[in-house]
């Protein structure tokens, strides 16, 4: 049987790129393979309508295309199990999809930043935490909000219901504490089919929560409830809100929003720990400065999804107004609208092919939740209500979900029947790792290092061995580095301010402050427009961390490879004191400013086996500089070293054996990121993880997930320093109040250099 290559159990997107095939237009494989990018498609938020997209991209992407994703956050929840959330039915898991796979089954470029404004003129999309970024074509799949921010107190002491993320997050933390309350009642803002389903949800779950002395409020600024629902489902869906209990404050109109009750214009006040609004749909408000032709604040869309302004612009879901064919607010249409979307989307970018016409049904079933497992079925003004409808409900919602979960695996082609044998212990099952999952391991490192002449002139103060080398310049010392990264992550603004970050932690480690920096760019073939603009993110990346860390970039230098890469070479000035490795002293603590765990993390994305929301913390883990806790542990520090390819163990044994001391760590009090320790338990592994493991010399070390993530390889770590243990607290808090998550994680002791693990 043909042996199968586990390196390239990849999406087709991904297989193609790693094979170096690009797929043809008509979904055949062409073997050209170095046909540069030359488009940019921008999808602008992380609606229903774009998740398919994604999808439909990954299983047939475009040659020559580079897919981006602007969203704010790495998962969107699907509206239609929101209600069942809500009530309990289902976990917060359930509901989300996970962009940051998709977009990784789509090999998609995913920027985690919000979307602000479009400028057509120069075609740039306008970020609210970043500089803008270039689009040759652009779709607009934002939803709506039910925000009142021109309600006073609400964006202080209330919740939209949509965007969705925000709203779900606040509900589990209010239903955790609802029962230990004095005061649990809630209020939901609109009166309409949403508002009405809302309530309902949130009775359900108060109830089964041991909250059910709790009310559940609607105000409705109009005279009545649900006033655009057929007869049939209106008297439905009252007779739920009797049963429940449910009071209606009808022709109540908003005066004020403060802790703990809702003020209205005609003078009365109703308390309400909780505060949702589903007071109707409303447009994202930066669609009105985008300079494109609105109703009512959505966006005019032609029969092809093209933007009546704008022909390169698309719009669809929730945020789109159907010119030819108006329709309500309702994922149906998004979700049908998807690969007509993505059609035409590829037609604009070939600039070739004939546009496909969105038709949209001219009414639809609606299901709307009952609170409990049941729900209300409508169509065609009829309706009909019972458990029933709530198991249709959930068969159709799971379905959709499927679809965007379920992510087809290409086979990796045979192996060659000959090929050169592999050396006992080099096999591996698992992908090459970007960011120091790629590093060369530390005993390969330490093997080639071995016969490197020592240093020969007297203004070279410490050589190879050490975090970074150190030269006397004028009676000033001089802290001098290199560092690059193969990219991991397919943002290069991301990946470049990780890149700056990484590489300035060994100026950092030694006590030194940043001076200046030199970069060295691979980029993937491009045109020389996206080579300009990616090049201007990157450099744009870099200069933000230096600017911050008080140095400047000096030049560099680029060349086209076949992926990216982002070196930069860095130097530092310290005073007349260097912190290296050997200055750890018997009774020191060991204090770690950053958890650990962004190895298997980013290992199990490429796989795309890590939860979305936990990526984006690793990122952001990543992206923190290490400044502040330089600034506050290098005064003190007998010895100081940055924890990044050789992992936790691997840093701190180089810190022993130059010392010439042992250590006692503690594994339960090592700071870990979210996710880390479940994937893996989960078998997960870096590139580097085995080498690793190999080369730290750990004694009493239990079989478990949380002692393998001592060997995992982080990218940008934090620092290991060992103080004095009188120091211990007095820093802890500064580095507190100084946002950083440190804590002492073991003990220096006498002996020979090898790590002990606390009994227990």
């Amino acid at each position: 049987m043909p042996v199968k290559d586990p390196c390239l159990r990849l999406s087709p997107a991904s297989f193609a790129c790693a094979r170096r095939t690009i797929p043809s237009s008509d979904g055949k494989t062409n073997m050209h393979g170095d046909l540069p990018l030359s488009r940019d498609l921008m999808l602008i938020g992380g609606g229903h309508a774009h998740a398919l997209v994604l999808k439909m991209w990954g299983m047939r992407p475009l040659a020559g295309a580079r897919l981006t994703l602007v969203t704010p956050t790495p998962s969107a929840p699907y509206t239609g199990m929101l209600p069942g959330f809500i009530a309990g039915h289902y976990g917060r898991d359930a509901l989300e999809i996970d962009l940051v796979r998709l977009a990784r089954f789509a090999g998609a470029r995913l920027v985690l930043d919000e979307a602000i404004g479009i400028d057509r003129e120069r075609r740039l999309v306008e970020l609210k935490g970043r500089p803008p970024i270039r689009y040759d074509t652009a779709s607009i799949n934002v939803g709506v909000t039910s925000e009142l921010s021109s309600v006073p107190g609400f964006d202080a002491f209330a919740v939209a219901a949509k965007p969705m993320g925000r709203f779900a997050a606040a509900w589990e933390a209010f239903v955790a504490t609802a029962d230990a309350r004095e005061a649990s009642d809630c209020i939901v803002i609109g009166g309409g089919v949403a508002g009405v389903e809302l309530a309902l949800a949130m009775a359900c779950r108060l109830r089964s929560a041991g909250a059910g002395r709790a009310r559940v409020r609607i105000l409705e600024a109009g005279p009545g409830l649900l006033a655009a629902a057929s007869g049939g489902a209106r008297r439905a869906l009252m007779r739920e809100l009797a049963a429940f209990g449910i009071e209606a404050v009808c022709s109540a109109r908003l005066a004020s929003i403060r802790q703990g009750s809702v003020q209205l214009e005609d003078g009365r006040v109703l308390e309400a720990a909780f505060v949702v609004s589903a007071a109707g749909a409303r447009p994202q408000a930066w669609l009105a400065r985008a300079g494109l032709s609105l109703t009512g604040g959505y966006v005019d869309v032609d029969p092809y999804l093209r933007t009546v302004s704008d022909t390169r612009i698309f719009a669809a879901g929730d945020c789109a107004h159907l010119l030819h064919a108006p329709r309500p607010k309702a994922g149906v249409f998004a979700v049908r609208s998807a690969p007509v979307l993505l059609h035409n989307l590829r037609a604009s970018l070939m600039e070739a092919g004939k546009l496909r016409r969105f038709n949209p049904q001219a009414d639809y079933l609606k299901l709307i939740s009952a609170g409990r497992p049941s729900a209300i079925a409508e169509k065609f003004g009829m309706s009909a209500s019972g458990p029933w409808a709530w198991r249709l409900k959930q068969d159709i919602d799971l379905a959709f979900m499927k679809r965007l979960t379920d992510l087809p695996q290409m086979s990796a082609p045979d192996l060659p029947a000959e090929r050169a044998a592999v050396d006992a212990g080099a096999e591996t099952e698992e992908p090459l790792c970007g960011g120091c999952g790629a590093k060369v391991s530390r005993e390969g490192l330490e093997a080639g290092l071995a016969a490197t002449a020592q240093p020969s002139r007297a203004d070279t103060v410490k050589g190879p061995g050490d975090d970074a080398g150190v030269l006397r310049i004028g009676g000033v010392l001089q802290v001098i580095s290199a560092d690059h990264l193969r990219a991991f992550w397919p943002d290069p603004y991301v990946s470049a301010r990780i890149a700056a970050v990484h590489a300035l932690g060994d100026v950092w480690a030694m006590g030194a402050g940043p001076q200046s920096a030199l970069v060295s760019l691979i980029l993937p073939r491009m045109s020389e427009r996206m080579q300009s603009d990616t090049v201007a993110e990157i450099m744009s990346a870099i200069g933000e961390v230096l600017k911050e860390a008080g140095a400047d970039l000096v030049g560099g230098h680029t060349s086209l490879g076949a992926e990216m890469t982002i070196g930069l070479t860095v130097t530092g000035l310290a005073g007349d004191r260097i912190i290296g490795l050997s200055g750890a002293r018997p009774g020191d603590d060991l204090i770690l400013t950053k958890p650990i765990g962004s190895g298997v993390i980013l290992a199990a994305e490429m796989r795309a086996m890590a939860k979305g929301r936990d990526v984006e913390a690793a990122l952001a883990s990543m992206m923190r500089t290490n400044a502040a806790a330089s600034r506050l542990l290098s005064p003190v520090a007998g010895a100081m070293t940055d924890v990044t390819g050789f992992g936790l163990a691997g840093h701190l044994m180089s810190l022993l054996n130059a010392s010439g001391v042992s250590a006692r760590l503690d594994p339960e009090r090592v700071p870990v990121l979210a996710g880390a320790e479940a994937l893996a338990a989960a078998g997960v592994r870096s590139s580097i993880w085995k080498a690793n493991r190999r080369s730290a010399r750990v004694h009493g070390l239990p079989g478990t997930a949380r002692a393998d993530l001592l060997f995992d390889p982080q990218t940008a770590g934090g620092l290991l320093a060992a103080v004095p243990a009188s120091e211990s607290a007095r820093l802890l808090a500064a580095l507190a109040a100084a946002g950083e998550t440190a804590s002492v994680i073991g003990r220096i002791e006498d002996g020979e250099p090898e790590i002990r693990l606390r009994e227990a």
